[in-house]
């Protein structure tokens, strides 16, 4: 086995080579003959997205409240869906009836040692004027959180993740019956009063602490981005079983949809939870005692970081009205002239918690944009191949209802017919980030590579690149990048639209946008608005254009395509690095678990706490078993040698100039290639959360936005679920050994559609060859 992945992966490599700063201009998917045609409709394309139209864009939409529910909200659906339509677009609103809790009753009030009631507002600002609309701003709040009245003792746990829990321990400190109150950061909101509840906590109260996105990183809003003392960030804290309306997993929230009651929505939080400005926080911190926070654990506030329990009490109060709310999707359709059963989808979110110019209008304005955009050149002429769908979802913010909805509803149509999905949310000024399923990674780079950086009038990707060379870790990370002709994209996890598509449906997505020099401390706050983002953001609305260039060549790069540019090779090879990654991180928990159990046994805790502190030492753990990797090792080996062979068979069709590209193959081939991504995904899900069916990424479900590569493996082997971890090897093994006779099948119609003889070795003679090995049992 080892001789015959060595030899793989040369061949592999070899064809993953090359020097990156100099990889020649291709165009994967296009005929020598149509490849021209496609490069002129593309640089028209590039010179029609306008700053000034995109700064009017999100004046407009961003011009009053918009969040789920509002009147503003409807309006600027039906305003969009008069612009696609004129734009040249078939445009409809599709709606849904989404549970959308909103604020009844809020309360913070420090009852002991001293007397505080928390503001639990924003204020408006004489120079922002729509900082102003206070009777059509949301209250601060967390979304689904558990209504409930209680108290207690008030507990420090820095940003509430399951690793401060277990320092908190060791300090001989318990959250059981206490109020915790955690900063901001470190992880996604939503698993911060989970993992409360899961310690014994009654409520929970989020804060934002200037060290993260105050005054400690520059001037406070409006002399500067950073959030001022009162600023709050509002946000969902759905649990992270499914997103969605929590009342439909699983299907469309249409008006006769079957809803499940609010007490078996698996997603609404178990304790109460609200977000509250730091100026509310600092009273209450003041007035906890106990130990001393870790140094890692301490903000900027000007006191003394401590831990409690107590003698800090508070009462919080949570009330909401738990109502059903229609929201409004926004989709516009061009119609393909050749290939309309293919579906090319792009998208973005239109609501915000307030105002939302950067979050989601930013990104909105773009999509907008794109659209006026291809609505000219269909004036000049052009048609795509295939359908483009242009989509601006509601009901984001709180739990991706609009798209999830969407996506639920047209399930069986969209695992038919979806090419791919492209979203983006917000956008900055600074640097191209693209995450995305990585069968996308190459067709994206060579995108990237058209697409110029207003400030720097390079290549976007060449910026990145030099970019990740400065950054990088290691010599042998520089000497990667600048051997290999892509960029590695990262993989997507949850945080927005994207989500449902991949996840769910299994369809090919990716998400982009540009950041890093346009921070701030506005995030989901009365100031996320018109007058922030021109003083602050892309002030220039050159970044936007940016997006806009990038976004719309995207979709026509895969709309107008004679075989779709999927690229199963750099797929195969981010997952070859996923298992490397999970041995890696096995090994590395036995180590920790065995030098550990050393150190208790020699005392060394117990030696070494202060005896004038409590202090908890660490018990002995059973040490890690070793798990049975071998099924992923062969299904990996399998999709590499299936994915090289497919890249030999396009990399000698982009030779051929002659009758290959007009064989009525192309057409099955095409179809097959949308099997892609469908094929990683099982109809049973993940085993703790079935609604997540892709099998190599999904959200952690304590993460929330954060992606576990691999989870049925990665989880499992986090939770030491051994039997899980080992079944989870097996089941993915099987997916990449149908993944790659998919992709041996296809490279085998290519070849035989440029008159080649078929290549002798194939992933169905890896899979028979295999199967013993995937019967042994785990070798422990």
């Amino acid at each position: 086995m080892t001789s015959r992945i060595g030899v793989a992966v040369l061949i592999f490599a070899t064809l993953q080579l090359g020097n990156a700063a100099n990889a020649p201009e291709t165009m994967d998917g296009y005929s020598p003959a149509h490849a021209a045609a496609e490069r002129e409709w593309e640089t028209k394309f590039r010179s029609l997205p306008d700053p000034d139209g995109m700064r009017n864009f999100m004046q407009r939409l961003s011009a009053r409240p918009h969040n789920v529910g509002s009147p503003y909200d409807k309006d600027n659906a039906e305003w969009m869906l008069a612009k696609f339509k004129e734009f040249g677009f078939d445009a409809h609103i599709e709606t849904f009836d989404v549970l959308f809790p909103t604020p009844k009753e809020r309360g913070v009030e420090l009852l002991a040692p001293t007397h505080f009631v928390a503001k639990l507002q924003e204020p408006p600002l004489s120079v922002d004027p729509t900082s102003q609309q206070t009777s059509e701003q949301l209250p601060t709040y967390n979304a689904y959180s558990i209504d409930g009245d209680v108290t207690g003792p008030l507990v420090y746990v820095n940003y509430g993740m399951r690793e401060d829990y277990e320092q908190i321990e060791r300090l001989g400190v318990s959250v059981k019956g206490g109020m915790v109150i955690a900063r901001y950061g470190g992880g996604w909101r939503g698993i911060k009063p989970k993992v409360a509840a899961e310690h014994g906590a009654v409520g929970c109260l989020i804060y934002s602490d200037p060290r993260d996105d105050g005054y400690f990183e520059g001037q406070e809003y409006p002399a500067g981005p950073y959030r001022p003392p009162d600023g709050v960030q509002r946000g969902s804290v759905m649990d992270t079983d499914y997103p969605g309306d929590p009342l439909t997993p699983g299907v469309g929230a249409t008006k006769d949809a079957k809803r499940l009651s609010l007490a078996e929505a698996k997603v609404i939080t178990k304790i109460p939870v609200l977000p509250i400005s730091y100026a509310d926080a600092q009273p209450l911190l003041a007035a906890i005692t106990g130990p001393v926070a870790p140094d890692t654990w301490r903000g900027a506030l000007p006191i003394t970081y401590r831990i409690g329990p107590g003698p800090a009490k508070v009462r919080l109060v949570v009330k909401s009205n738990w109502d059903l709310t229609t929201i409004y999707d926004v989709i516009a359709k061009i119609p393909g002239n050749e290939t309309p059963d293919q579906w090319v989808i792009r998208g973005n979110h239109h609501d915000a918690w307030v105002n939302g110019a950067s979050d989601p209008i930013s990104g909105m304005s773009v999509v907008l944009e794109e659209a006026r955009a291809l609505g000219e050149l269909m004036r000049q002429g052009w048609r795509p191949k295939r359908t483009i769908i242009y989509c601006a979802w509601d009901g984001e913010e709180p739990g991706l209802l609009g798209s999830t909805e969407w996506v639920e509803e047209h399930q069986d149509e969209l695992r038919q017919h979806a090419v791919m999905y492209l979203n983006s949310d917000s956008n900055g000024r600074g640097y191209l980030n693209i995450g995305g399923s990585h069968t996308l990674e190459r067709v994206v780079n060579q995108v990237e590579r058209d697409i110029q950086d207003p400030e720097k009038h390079i290549s976007v990707w060449k910026r990145s690149y030099l970019r990740n060379v400065a950054r990088a870790a290691s010599a042998d990370d520089r000497q990667e990048l600048r051997d290999r002709s892509e960029l590695r994209i990262g993989a997507l996890g949850d945080g927005s639209d994207y989500a449902p598509f991949l996840d769910y449906a299994g369809v090919a997505a990716l998400n982009m946008g540009f950041g890093g020099e346009s921070p701030g401390g506005v995030y989901h706050s009365i100031y996320d608005d018109f007058y922030w983002y021109t003083h602050f953001g892309d002030t220039k609305f050159v970044y936007e254009r940016a997006l806009a260039q990038m976004g719309g060549t995207t979709v026509m790069r895969f709309a107008d395509a004679d075989l779709l540019p999927f690229d199963p090779a750099g797929s195969a090879d981010t997952i070859k690095r996923y298992i490397s990654e999970l041995k890696k991180e096995l090994k590395q928990k036995q180590d920790e678990v065995r030098e550990r159990n050393r150190e208790v046994e020699e005392g060394v805790f117990t030696a070494t706490a202060d005896p004038d502190k409590q202090y908890v030492a660490p018990s002995k753990q059973p040490l890690p078993p070793y798990l049975n990797f071998a099924p992923l090792d062969n299904g990996v080996e399998a999709y590499v040698r299936a994915a090289q062979r497919y890249r030999q068979a396009v990399g000698k069709l982009n030779e051929n100039a002659g009758e290959a590209w007009q064989s009525s193959a192309l057409q099955e081939i095409n179809a097959k290639l949308l099997q892609l991504e469908r094929t990683f995904t099982t109809a049973e899900g993940l085993k703790e959360r079935p609604w997540f069916k892709h099998q190599i990424y999904a959200p952690g479900a304590y993460t929330g936005y954060g992606v576990k590569t691999i989870p049925a493996v990665r989880e499992a082997l986090e939770e030491g679920k051994w039997q899980d971890a080992d079944q989870g090897s097996v089941t993915v093994g099987q997916i990449l050994m149908r993944e790659a006779s998919l992709v041996d099948s296809l490279a085998e119609q290519l070849e035989q559609a440029e008159g080649q003889p078929p290549a002798t070795q194939t992933a169905q003679q890896a899979t028979t060859n295999s199967r013993k090995e995937q019967k042994q049992p785990a070798g422990r």
